[in-house]
C-alpha cells in the first residue's frame, strides 16, 4: 500500500514539475540575461535613464496604491451588500463586476475613454470636477481600479461568507445595531480577506498595461516605458526594467501567503 502511494505521488509530482518548471523557466531567463552595466546606467547611476526609470517605477507604485486603496473603501460595502442581501438584478450585478476579467485589456481602456473622457458619456460630470483622464494620472488609477475590480470584490465576498452568520444574528438579538455587527464582528474577522484583496489588487493594477497604453500613454509607467524601450533601444533595456517589477511581483506574492497563512 505504502509503494503504491508513493508511486502514486511521483507520477502527479512529475506532471506538476512539467508546469512547474514551464513557469520558473521564463523568471530564471529573465534574471541570467541581465545586462549589469545597463542595469547600473538604468538604476543605479544619474542620467537620463534612471531618472525615467525611478520616475515610471514611483508613478506605478503610486497609481496601484491609491486604485487599491480606492477599491477597498468601496468594495467592503459592496460586498457586504452581495453577501448579505437579495435584490433583483443581483446575478447581474455580479456578472458586470467580473467582465474586466474576460474583455481584452485594449476594449478596456477605449472603454474607460468612451465613458469618462470630455467628449465622452460622462464628459459633462468629468469636466464639471475639473478631471483629465485621457494622458494623466487619473487615468491610469481608472484602468488600474477597472481591471482589479474583480479580484477585489470576490476576494471580499468569499471573506464575508466564510463569517459565522450566527454571530451577527446573536449580536443582533442582544440588541445590537447593523453597524456595531459590521464594525465589532464583521470588519474584524475580514481583515485577512481585506490585506489578501488589497495586495491581489495592488499586483493586478501594477501588471496592468493594455489598457493603460490606450488611455495614458503618459504619464508613463513601468509597463508602458518596458513596451517604449523594448522598441526603442532593444530587449536587453527592457529586461533591465522587466527584472525590478518581477522582484516587487514576487515580494508582494510572499506577503501575501504569509498573511494567508497567519
Amino acid at each position: 500500500m505504502y509503494k503504491r502511494v508513493e508511486g502514486f505521488l511521483l507520477f502527479f509530482a512529475s506532471i506538476s514539475s512539467i508546469l512547474v518548471l514551464f513557469i520558473l523557466s521564463p523568471i530564471i531567463a529573465l534574471f541570467v540575461s541581465v545586462d549589469p552595466d545597463i542595469f547600473s546606467k538604468t538604476w543605479l547611476e544619474e542620467g537620463d535613464l534612471a531618472f525615467e526609470a525611478w520616475n515610471a517605477l514611483l508613478l506605478t507604485l503610486e497609481a496601484a496604491t491609491l486604485s487599491s486603496t480606492i477599491l477597498l473603501l468601496t468594495g467592503i460595502p459592496l460586498a457586504y451588500i452581495l453577501t448579505h442581501h437579495d435584490f433583483p438584478g443581483k446575478t447581474l450585478l455580479e456578472g458586470l463586476i467580473d467582465i474586466p476579467l474576460m474583455i481584452p485589456h485594449s476594449v478596456a481602456g477605449i472603454m474607460l475613454i468612451l465613458a469618462f473622457s470630455r467628449n465622452g458619456l460622462y464628459g459633462g460630470l468629468v469636466n464639471a470636477l475639473g478631471v483629465t483622464i485621457v494622458d494623466n494620472f487619473w487615468g491610469v488609477v481608472a484602468a488600474m481600479v477597472f481591471v482589479s475590480t474583480p479580484l477585489m470584490i470576490d476576494t471580499l465576498k468569499l471573506g464575508y461568507e466564510n463569517i459565522d452568520v450566527t454571530l451577527e444574528y446573536v449580536a443582533r438579538s442582544l440588541g445590537a445595531s447593523k453597524w456595531v455587527v459590521f464594525r465589532k464582528i464583521d470588519l474584524p474577522l475580514l481583515i485577512p480577506s481585506v490585506a489578501t484583496g488589497f495586495l491581489l489588487s495592488w499586483a493586478r493594477a501594477v501588471s496592468e498595461v493594455g489598457a493603460i497604453l490606450i488611455i495614458a500613454y503618459y504619464p508613463k509607467t513601468m509597463n508602458v516605458l518596458i513596451y517604449e524601450w523594448f522598441n526603442t533601444y532593444g530587449l536587453r533595456y527592457a529586461v533591465a526594467l522587466s527584472v525590478v517589477l518581477v522582484l516587487f511581483s514576487l515580494l508582494v506574492f510572499i506577503v501575501l501567503k504569509m498573511v494567508k497563512r497567519k
